[in-house]
């Protein structure tokens, strides 16, 4: 028996597109995914076919229906055992279904339509920019999974679908799916690409390079536009031997160069400032008073490209006796390497 021999109580109640192909593609993805990614995959048809109606947009006529669920109903399946390839889930995923559709002897002009919707479906600014099946399938899978555009819904829509099709806390089950795969598969999870977004938060940090690593390792030897000649401090410990160095030489554009430009700043007690801006007032100040500050490393903590510092700091020059007290930053590596303040206090 045919999967169109049994009438499937959803596609009456959701009024799905009633073909022999739309009931297949139906089944495949339900007998191939999870039930959140298959309940997924069906409520984004249901929201994608209602921004069709906001926007005046007719099937048959504006968009081809049947492509528009086949889009839907299949674009996670690279998420599906049948789909986890060596390419990230997306593409994999497109691959899959145009496998399947070929072998349902669908033309490949409109093959090559789904293949678009389901590749570029977590690729905002494209979508947007194809034909109407690929753009109202991104509309829907973001709905569903983000609420966007959720406002503009029928009333009563989302709730009548999620009594049919519950969501089963979709947002984080189908994030776990992507990490499962890439963990196991980083081929999959390209650090430019969404599932290697999501990879990067569950991997100890730096164990995926950021685009700045990556152009670290180009080979090129490209610098930041509009760097510093000045030298940087190549490690933690040296931030606070640099800023005495400075401070001595009265040289406030060194002093400013080793804060990040939202820094956090406290020279005293209750003064509390932010950018760079406000510190370089401060810093300022601190070199007409004529005063010197003595740095004495107590402590160093890093973790990777982050490092939590802690000084005696004994300032002299700015009244008639010493000041000792014990000083603490956070400090943050940059992408050209150079070591700078991101709190100092």
């Amino acid at each position: 028996m045919t999967t169109t021999d049994a009438p499937l109580p959803v596609f009456e109640r959701l009024r799905l597109p009633d073909t022999g192909l739309s009931r297949d593609a139906y089944a495949y993805a339900e007998r191939a995914t999870p039930d959140f990614v298959f309940f997924h995959s069906v409520r984004s048809y249901v929201f994608a076919r209602a921004h069709a109606r906001r926007q005046g947009l007719h099937p048959g006529t504006d968009y081809d229906d049947e492509l528009l669920f086949l889009s839907c109903v299949l674009h996670d399946i690279g998420l599906s055992e049948d789909g986890n390839g060596d390419q990230r889930f997306e593409v994999d995923g497109a691959d899959t279904a145009a496998a399947f559709l070929r072998s349902r002897g669908v033309e490949e002009r409109r093959i090559a339509i789904a293949w678009d919707a389901i590749a570029l479906h977590t690729s905002d600014g494209i979508a947007g920019r194809k034909g109407p099946e690929v753009r109202l399938a991104q509309e829907g899978i973001g709905t569903d999974i983000l609420g966007v555009q959720r406002e503009s819904l029928p009333a009563g829509l989302a709730d009548d679908v999620h009594a049919l099709l519950p969501r089963l806390d979709l947002g984080y089950a189908l994030s776990d799916a992507i990490v499962i795969q890439a963990d196991s598969k980083p081929q999959k999870a390209s650090p430019l690409t969404f599932p290697g977004a999501l990879l990067r938060h569950h991997l100890p940090h730096g164990a995926q390079p950021t685009w700045y690593d990556l152009l670290a390792v180009a080979g090129w030897g490209d610098k930041p536009v509009g760097a510093t000649t000045r030298r940087r401090a190549q490690t933690p410990e040296q931030v606070g031997a640099m800023f005495m160095e400075y401070l001595e030489a009265g040289d406030i554009e060194g002093l400013v160069s080793l804060y990040e430009p939202h820094a956090h700043f406290a020279l005293t007690p209750g003064a509390h400032l932010v950018g760079t801006g406000a510190i370089r007032q401060a810093l300022q100040q601190l070199i007409d008073s004529g005063a010197r500050l003595t740095l004495e490393l107590r402590d160093i903590r890093q973790v990777d490209d982050i490092a939590l510092v802690s000084n005696t700091a004994t300032l002299t020059g700015a009244g008639p006796a010493p000041v000792v007290s014990t000083t603490t930053g956070v400090l943050r590596r940059q992408p050209d390497g150079g070591w700078v303040r991101v709190v100092d206090v």
